[in-house]
């Protein structure tokens, strides 16, 4: 770590926030506290094949230790294709190997753009095999109503789920495009004030998807999180993040209150026990109804209220436009959560006991978090950080505004191993290399997990939340920025030769 972000994260500690605890420089670790990653070897392992969902499971670890075909002595020499798409891909891809589209089996990545359109991409030349536009399409395309929500497959492999900006959630034929019957679903009662802004989930027969508002916050709206029948389309379920004593999809104006967005990348996380994890942007807060800023388990699949975490300076956090829900949850393990937002601040927690005390202590109370540390380049996060579990030890890697860093879980805190002045989006660790894309300058950046001297370059155009998917010899990374509200964008495509 050099000296200026030593001094940068000291100056951070001693301001703190009026009535919130100080925020402290993390004590450090050496490179060898990051494991050797183990990854899978023998006659049985094969190459990660698939990467069917934002984060890659339901989890949103970002990591997999199967072997994906690029090595560090290959990654220099990948081969380079850009595609051009009718649309900017303002989110991550999924790949799918070896699945029936067009009348053949290929490999391919499926993207949803800005405007809605889905398509489907053969990764052997960069071939578009269908597209889905939704109806309406022309009456919101080049405008503000977008949606920056990843797309996900269904695990039986002949369907994809993916959003729209009015407020619609598609199933679509994975073979030619085409919407099941009975589809789509509803998850809005006002599509103009409620974006689809993150990645859609699944878990066990239900597809999770939820809401947030528009760039500059304009009300009403309200986060809200839908447990749709990935079956049948029915509705099963829904939380409501402020009036939450109601359980059904409300006019954002039958609500008083507005805002609490869901707007993390990751959206809905679901823990290893089957709970749901979300957090939410500025909105009022009383801890019984409202629950802006703040970090809420939900018990499954009712969707009903378990408990929550809300910082103590929450009030200032609204006050100010500093959304604690920028960045998601971030499962840890050790009943540790990792929770940062556009404060800079990275705050741990105890998942059994979110704000201190536990589930069924009562009244919601603010505060209770374990650690509080800054962001890597002490800037803002939007992004999802990648978690890697191996044997006991846990490792995580943080993609901020103004940096990217590696932290390792000692003690049930985090403590720093290494940081970079290179901004990054949602990192991916993927067969012992970790991606990261550069918004602004544009690019990955690929390194191994110890070091945080990229050992390889890749080029490729700024963006915005974007972030890249290696699975199957391939690695690819969607640019362009939904705010510029462009028809067209482009993803770059890297694969062994």
């Amino acid at each position: 770590m050099s000296l200026a972000i030593v001094a940068g994260m000291l100056v951070l500690g001693a301001c703190g926030s009026a009535g919130a605890p100080a925020v402290s420089p993390p004590p450090t670790a050496p490179a060898a506290s990051i494991p050797v990653p183990a990854l899978a070897r023998g006659a049985g392992a094969g190459l990660l094949l698939n990467w069917p969902e934002f984060g890659l499971n339901p989890a949103r670890s970002n990591v997999s230790l199967e072997p994906t075909g690029i090595t560090a002595a290959n990654v220099n020499k990948l081969i380079h294709e850009r595609v051009a798409l009718p649309g900017t891909v303002d989110s991550s891809p999924i790949y799918l190997h070896a699945v029936t589209v067009a009348g053949a089996v290929r490999d391919v990545a499926v993207v949803s753009t800005t405007y809605g359109r889905t398509l489907a991409i053969d990764t052997h030349g960069g071939v578009i095999l269908w597209v889905f536009t939704p109806p309406g399409y022309s009456g919101w395309a080049g405008s503000a109503q977008i949606t920056t929500a990843s797309p996900v497959e269904d695990p039986d492999g002949m369907w994809v789920y993916a959003a729209s900006p009015n407020g619609l959630i598609h199933k679509l034929s994975l073979a030619t495009g085409q919407e099941a019957g009975g589809w789509p679903v509803s998850i809005t009662r006002d599509a103009t004030h409620e974006k689809l802004t993150a990645a859609l989930n699944l878990e066990g027969p239900y597809l999770l998807a939820s809401t947030g508002g528009y760039f500059g916050d304009a009300p009403p709206y309200q986060g809200h999180v839908v447990l749709i029948d990935r079956s049948s389309g029915r509705v099963h379920a829904i939380f409501n993040t402020l009036c939450s004593n109601r359980r059904t999809l409300m006019a954002p104006r039958s609500c008083p209150a507005s805002d609490s967005a869901i707007l993390s990348r990751s959206g809905p996380v679901v823990e290893p026990d089957g709970r749901i994890l979300i957090d939410t942007g500025n909105g009022p807060w009383n801890g019984t109804s409202n629950f802006g800023d703040s970090v809420i388990e939900l018990n499954y699949p009712s969707l009903t209220f378990r408990q929550a975490y809300t910082p103590v300076d929450q009030a200032q956090l609204n006050a100010g436009d500093t959304d604690l829900g920028s960045g998601p949850p971030a499962l840890l393990g050790g009943d540790r959560v990792l929770v940062a937002g556009k404060d800079g601040i990275m705050r741990v927690l105890s998942l059994a006991r979110l704000d201190g005390r536990g589930p069924g202590s009562g009244r919601e109370r603010l505060g209770g978090e374990v650690q509080r540390l800054p962001v890597p380049g002490d800037g803002p996060l939007f992004t999802t950080p990648a978690v890697w579990q191996q044997g006991e030890s846990t490792t995580v890697f943080v993609g901020g505004e103004h940096g990217t860093g590696a932290y390792v879980l000692r003690g049930g805190r985090l403590r720093v191993v290494w940081q970079n002045a290179t901004p990054g989006t949602s990192p991916v660790m993927a067969g012992g290399l970790l991606y990261v894309y550069d918004p602004q300058a544009g690019g990955i950046d690929v390194y191994t997990p110890r070091s945080p001297r990229p050992i390889a370059h890749l080029p490729g155009e700024p963006g915005h939340w974007n972030s890249p998917i290696v699975a199957d010899g391939h690695l690819l990374e969607p640019e362009g920025n939904a705010n510029d509200h462009q028809l067209t964008g482009t993803l770059d495509m890297f694969s062994t030769p």
